[in-house]
């Protein structure tokens, strides 16, 4: 039969590699329902041209005239701005890729979720800023959520349907990112063009600054502990540079179960895609006596604090991780930007946390509570900004 889906944030890295994967299918697996994008008008109309999707959408009202010309005449609908999101969100697809970076991705993807379909969950600050309440909603409506991270999903194929508390633990791994032997005063002077050039991934350059900090490794370990049920205790972090082992179960009797693949998300994209079959991809197949030996090593807590700063936040419950998601895409833009150096990322996520224990009390109990969080600690983490940013000018003039 034939699957319709939706794939959400449709013009980034995980929505362009889901739709190579549709595209390579035999004609009729799969209709595609909707595609949304941000801002990248002309790229979206060009994908809504060649999958016919029934809806379209751009968040990005400002961008609408280009989107409406580039699909003049050719008989699809389409929206622009939060509403059109939303409505694309909400339309019966089967099976939905949630990959909207962001915390601007948990209204769209909750929209899916209530559907009560297949959710492959690509965006993580869903589970970061509101996990209990997200998986809740999905025990609700009977979705199912397929995790799409690399990670994620390398330890749902290694669980093979164990319950994952009956484990002494999961592992994480992590390339190091381009930083990972540099010192910190070479981190400290490090560029833009420095920190977005990983080593093995193709990414944005948001989640390509979050792997150079490894805060995306933090945020994957709250996202673990929601996904699988588990504490932060039973979930560990090692630094793996050929990123080929992408996540590891370790049973009580000392089993050790791995999932190994090439470094390309196409392959837990077409997991997720497939499931519960599997489906054919042209992914390059691993050449283990090629690649030799593989290595392993243990984060630098000096070196990459961000680690420490997400397990503290979950640890704290409550807003926490809400603060922590907030001030870090704030920090990562501001570094973007040029208005911070890059080791003021992890200073200005601990600064936020640090006012934000003041600012928020007790237990995120709803939607609304989290949205209302997220936007008092960008406010937080802004001000943060201005105050590096002029400490920072002070220096560059040796004051």
């Amino acid at each position: 039969m034939t699957r319709s889906i939706t794939v959400l944030g449709a013009t980034g890295s995980v929505g362009l590699a889901t739709l190579d994967l549709v595209g390579a299918a035999p004609e009729g697996t799969y209709a595609v329902t909707a595609l949304t994008a941000h801002s990248r008008a002309a790229e979206l109309a060009a994908l809504a041209l060649r999958f016919r999707p029934q809806f379209t959408a751009l968040a990005d009202s400002g961008q609408a005239a280009v989107l409406e010309a580039a699909l003049a005449g050719s008989g699809l609908n389409w929206g622009a701005g939060a509403d059109a999101v939303a409505e694309a969100a909400s339309m019966d697809a089967d099976w939905t890729m949630a990959a909207i970076v962001g915390a601007a991705g948990l209204a769209p993807t909750l929209a899916a979720v209530n559907r009560g379909k297949i959710v492959a969950l690509a965006n993580k600050e869903a589970l970061v800023c509101a996990g209990g309440l997200f998986m809740e909603c999905a025990r609700r409506s009977g979705a199912v959520i397929l995790p799409v991270d690399s990670e994620h999903n390398a330890i749902f194929q290694a669980l093979g349907g164990v319950d994952a508390s009956r484990l002494r633990r999961i592992i994480l791994t992590a390339s190091g990112g381009p930083f990972r032997t540099a010192s910190l005063e070479a981190m400290g002077r490090a560029s833009v063009h420095d920190a977005v050039a990983h080593p093995v991934w193709s990414m944005g350059a948001k989640i390509s600054v979050d792997s150079a900090t490894m805060m995306n490794k933090g945020l994957e370990v709250i996202e673990a502990c929601h996904l699988f049920a588990v504490p932060p205790s039973k979930v560990d972090v090692i630094v793996h540079p050929e990123s080929i082992v992408h996540g590891l179960v370790e049973h009580v009797d000392g089993g050790l179960l791995a999932q190994m693949g090439s470094p390309d998300m196409r392959t837990p994209i077409a997991h997720a895609l497939g499931w519960p079959d599997r489906i054919d991809t042209n992914v390059s197949r691993l050449d283990l006596p090629a690649l030799g030996q593989l290595t392993f090593e243990t984060p630098d807590p000096q070196r990459f604090p961000a680690l420490r700063l997400a397990r503290e936040a979950f640890e704290a419950g409550g807003a926490s991780p809400i603060i922590l998601n907030a001030a870090n895409e704030v920090a990562v833009e501001a570094f973007l930007n040029g208005h911070v150096g890059f080791l003021d990322i992890a200073a200005i996520v601990a600064d936020s946390l640090d006012q934000g224990e003041g600012a928020f009390k007790g237990p995120v109990k709803d939607f609304e509570a989290v949205y209302a969080a997220d936007a008092i600690a960008r406010t937080l983490a802004a001000e943060r900004v201005i105050v590096r940013n002029r400490h920072g000018a002070s220096m560059a003039r040796g004051a």
